[in-house]
């Protein structure tokens, strides 16, 4: 019978990005498919490398705020994620930004307004017809929120392996806490070349995860 418990968390954005890169598929078209996953996570049990009872997968995401036009669409999303046996949904938030390009942009387009000797907001407002400042978007609070929770589940021996998917850098002194606490760290990812330095050198091992089992982790929308 196991005796030892393994926990993994997820930076779902991580896991993402990194997964489509491998199959070559149209980002706007895919999701994680959080059944699969939640799947994967309890079939590593038996690899030499975890050799435990899975306890649960903290999957780590950012959220809209309630007022944003997407907000309710990604609600629903998040909302299945969460209700998937063996996850816990972990949420952090998006900000979104100009584009720093943007105000650049717009006073080259003012001075060109008036050398032509043309109304600055006429020829802004036929700009716009044909082009958008998108806004650029960030996560926050996601790695805060995972590596306070790794160093929490490692403190109170609540597992005896974390599987982390993720290959943030920030995350390496919070590795290296837990496993001074006396937790195993493993790192899952779809390419090694995606994990910054400083945690695949604290990495305790490191889990490839393969084409045929990314295509299973992601789904079209």
């Amino acid at each position: 019978m196991l005796s030892a418990s393994y926990a993994v968390f997820i930076d779902a954005g991580f896991l993402r990005a990194e997964g489509l890169k491998v199959i070559d598929k149209p980002s706007s078209k895919m999701l994680l498919n959080a059944r699969e996953i939640a799947d994967w996570c309890r079939s590593i049990a038996s690899l030499d490398l975890v050799r435990g009872r899975f306890i649960r997968a903290y999957w780590y995401d950012a959220a809209f705020p309630p007022e944003h036009k997407l907000a309710e669409g990604q609600r629903r999303v998040l909302f299945s994620i969460g209700q998937t046996p063996g996850i816990q949904l972990r949420l952090g938030h998006i900000a979104e930004t100009n584009p720093k390009y943007e105000l650049p942009i717009r006073k080259a387009l003012r001075k060109t307004a008036s050398g032509l000797g043309v109304a600055p907001n006429k020829l802004i407002t036929e700009f716009e017809r044909h082009w958008t400042f998108r806004a650029e978007r960030k996560q926050k609070g996601v790695d805060t929120l995972l590596a306070l929770d790794l160093v929490r589940l490692a403190g109170r021996r609540v597992c005896d392996v974390a599987v982390l998917i993720s290959g943030d850098r920030d995350l390496a002194e919070a590795v290296r806490a837990a496993q001074d606490l006396g937790t195993q760290v493993l790192v899952a990812t779809p390419n090694r070349r995606s994990v910054a330095r400083e945690l695949s050198d604290l990495a305790d091992d490191i889990i490839d995860l393969d084409l045929e089992t990314l295509q299973k982790m992601l789904h079209r929308r």
